[in-house]
């Protein structure tokens, strides 16, 4: 490991919108960030289909080979339209695969941050969106794989509020206990204490100015 740096992330989808603030605090905290972009011409590091069923598989080996002491992702990649299929793949199987390949690591302890939505902190809904769907989904894994990873992998999450809409929509940001409104700053504050809690596992936290305690 170089000198003066905490280790090596990786931070999927980390070249725009809050996986680009999350990149760009954890390089200013010390940590070596490699980021990947599913679009040829994004300037990432790695360019990644996570749809592809062998997408995050050869997006890892890519990550290790490039910097063999990668030892933190950080699952920020997400859509937020599309068939539930590709949904699924994006927002729910490619983190799961990332973050089982990290846990077979056996040079000490990895670490997973997940990206949520603080939607799924309360109880699902029927009218629930496919992407909300996968979100609760990635809630249950990274307290299942919390538990079952704990010998060699941290894994936690945070889960944003109203902080940026999705690209080309606008969506009403709905109540909030603060007055002050969630910023991308501040969900890349709670990425970067997570991956240095080194006795924090298993732990969701909801940057949303307390709207979910409201639903």
């Amino acid at each position: 490991m170089t000198a003066g740096l905490k280790g090596t992330v990786l931070v999927t989808g980390g070249v725009k919108r809050l996986g680009k603030v999350i990149a760009e605090a954890l390089r200013a905290d010390g940590w070596r960030v490699l980021v990947s972009s599913h679009r040829v011409d994004a300037g990432a590091d790695f360019v990644a289909d996570l749809s592809e069923p062998s997408g995050p598989a050869k997006l890892y080996a890519a990550a290790l080979a490039a910097e063999p002491d990668l030892c933190a992702v950080v699952n920020n990649a997400a859509l937020f339209d599309g068939d539930a299929a590709t949904l699924e793949a994006v927002n729910l199987i490619a983190p799961r695969k990332l973050t089982t390949l990290l846990a077979g690591r056996e040079d000490g302890v990895s670490s997973v941050v997940n990206i949520l939505d603080s939607r799924t902190l309360g109880s699902a809904e029927s009218e629930d969106s496919p992407y909300v769907r996968t979100k609760r989904a990635l809630l249950a894994d990274t307290r299942k794989f919390a538990a079952l990873f704990a010998q060699t992998l941290r894994v936690n999450a945070v889960a944003p509020g109203p902080v940026l809409p999705p690209e080309g929509r606008h969506e009403p940001s709905g109540e909030m206990l603060l007055d002050r409104r969630p910023t991308p700053e501040d969900v890349a504050a709670a990425v970067v204490y997570l991956l240095s809690a080194e006795s924090v596992t298993g732990v969701v936290i909801p940057v949303d100015a307390g709207q979910h305690l409201l639903g």
